[in-house]
């Protein structure tokens, strides 16, 4: 195992110095991997010990993670392609510009407002959503948005005929073997995260989430690390058959897929870029304190677990030392 001491003594000062109250993370390489859990589970309104398998709410990992990989098992079985209109999917969105990569790669240009959207039912959040106007930025910017892929759970459940969340367990974590991914985990099994003051354990930090339960596309699911150290291994070619699709498509995620002039992004993915060779790592976040950073060249990886909005949602110096602990490793994983 390489040394990755600086970027390991970055994240442990995220507990020493309270920012999280506690942390599971892991450094895979080749077939190795080193895991360490520090810290507790919650802090409020008592202090809980933190397991090494405690599950955690994922947040927008689930775009990648649930909806894009059930895509990729479509692409890969020469279903789709992603350049079909959303709206021969759905059509109630006129705007037949714009298309399943546009959703993939947050160039949609679609409005993400909507007004007193935590108030909204089921049914009329997803008749907003579908409804957003498409503004001048379609193709003309990157702009990360929940919206894109909450619309892409909306075609999954066209396809299916099913919901995003139970075709993701059936289609792609169910044939993983994977038993601690789950939109629906034991309470006692996960961290907490705090919404509003209110405490949440084992209920999606996101009120979308909440809202739209197994029609949302964009957050709501719950892993452990062990669960996300064996998806890793599929991504990054150490194991070549845990994923539910081929490694021809897995490798298509290590490009990108935005226009020169655009930020680089792949297809769900973020992209960050090897220090000295350049070539793309996938990195993807999610608001609770997740964090996976891939490197399929030199089959290296980084996963971070945290409950960062907790006890309180408002926590911004965690993305400011989330940022360079990324940058660390980028440099260690170079050396």
């Amino acid at each position: 195992m390489s040394n990755y001491s600086a970027t390991q003594t970055l994240i442990e000062s995220m507990v020493s110095e309270r920012i999280v109250p506690g942390v599971n993370y892991a450094f895979i390489e080749n077939e190795q991997s080193f895991t360490s859990t520090i810290g507790f589970a919650s802090i409020y309104p008592t202090v809980t010990q933190l397991s090494p398998f405690a599950k955690y709410d994922l947040a927008s990992l689930t775009k990648v993670l649930a909806t894009e990989n059930i895509l990729l098992k479509l692409y890969d079985q020469g279903k789709i392609n992603f350049s079909e209109p959303l709206h021969d999917f759905i059509p109630e969105f006129s705007d037949k510009r714009v298309r399943l990569y546009h959703l993939l790669t947050h160039t949609s240009g679609i409005a993400g407002w909507i007004p007193n959207r935590d108030q909204l039912t089921h049914d009329d959040l997803l008749d907003s959503i579908i409804h957003l106007p498409v503004t001048s930025e379609f193709e003309h910017k990157m702009r990360y948005s929940d919206t894109n892929f909450i619309l892409l759970g909306m075609v999954i459940t066209k396809i299916y005929g099913q919901s995003i969340q139970d075709v993701a367990m059936k289609e792609i974590f169910a044939p993983m073997g994977l038993k601690h991914t789950t939109f629906s985990p034991i309470k006692k099994d996960c961290v907490p995260t705090t919404s509003n003051d209110q405490i949440l354990q084992g209920i999606a930090h996101d009120p979308k989430a909440r809202q739209l339960g197994k029609d949302c596309g964009s957050a709501g699911l719950f892993a452990n690390l062990p669960d996300l150290i064996t998806i890793s291994n599929g991504y990054l070619g150490i194991d070549r058959n845990i994923l539910p699709f081929g490694q021809n498509t897995v490798s298509q995620l290590f490009e990108n897929k935005n226009p020169i002039g655009l930020k680089a992004r792949s297809w769900g993915w973020d992209l960050r870029f090897d220090p000295q060779d350049h070539y793309p790592l996938i990195l993807h976040t999610g608001y609770t304190g997740t964090l996976m950073l891939l490197d399929r060249v030199k089959k290296t990886g980084l996963i971070i677990l945290t409950n960062r909005v907790h006890p309180t949602g408002h926590n911004q110096i965690f993305l400011t030392i989330r940022e360079k602990i990324i940058q660390s490793f980028l440099k260690e994983n170079d050396q």
